[in-house]
């Protein structure tokens, strides 16, 4: 999905500390062509308001939170409404919770610090395809994506087959590229990239570039 500057873009948040949920829609309430549709106070409460409404485009997800966590949250709604985007606003940057973040599905993950500029950033570039990460949490990541020691035992990946071509893509996403520029430099459509995206996180039981790109990894599938 593009972000489209003059769209307005749909927003929730899940944050149990209401001095923290004010904070953050006062930051977002900046933002030009925002519309914040839903204020969760857990996940338990995001989930059932997402039932009654899930029309949203991304949603800022806090992890420790009562009833159900961030984690947990951010897997059922990628397995309900994978259309969604999350991105993983907290306090923590824990490798545990970086990592198992990603793995539930999590499509950027950025530290309660961040500033209006960065919140704005952080939609435009995950709407394009991008990962919202502040610097240190990027860091973080891709030292996790490179350490066979990663926080939890995972089982042996399965032999995966993906095309040239997805391959091909699967690189550039792996370099930070957008789809648009993915496009250009393999001269298709963006539709067509974002096609074989699709593609490639079906076949990799993938929720979001991260963990497609780590899964591709484990598989050798690339470097």
């Amino acid at each position: 999905m593009n972000y489209p500057k003059t769209s307005m873009v749909r927003l929730g948040i899940a944050e149990d500390s209401p001095y923290i949920l004010k904070a953050l829609t006062e930051k977002l309430s900046s933002i030009p062509n925002v519309q914040l549709k839903v204020k969760a106070v857990n996940g338990k409460d995001l989930i059932e308001k997402l039932q009654q409404d899930s029309n949203l485009d991304l949603i800022f997800m806090d992890i420790e939170m009562p009833e159900m966590n961030g984690i947990e949250a951010t897997y059922l709604i990628k397995q309900r409404w994978p259309q969604i985007k999350v991105v993983m606003l907290t306090v923590f940057d824990s490798d545990d919770k970086i990592f198992n973040s990603i793995r539930a599905g999590a499509d950027g993950y950025l530290l309660k610090e961040a500033e209006n500029q960065d919140l704005e950033k952080a939609i435009r570039d995950t709407l394009e395809g991008g990962a919202a990460m502040t610097p240190s949490i990027a860091l973080k990541t891709l030292r996790l994506l490179r350490n066979p020691q990663l926080p939890e035992n995972l089982p042996e990946p399965e032999e995966v087959r993906l095309s040239k071509r997805e391959i091909e893509i699967l690189e550039q996403l792996s370099k930070g590229l957008k789809y648009k520029m993915i496009a250009d430099n393999l001269f298709l459509s963006v539709g067509t990239v974002k096609k074989h995206v699709d593609n490639v996180y079906s076949k990799l039981q993938a929720h979001n570039k991260l963990e497609a790109i780590q899964k591709a990894k484990s598989n050798r599938l690339i470097g």
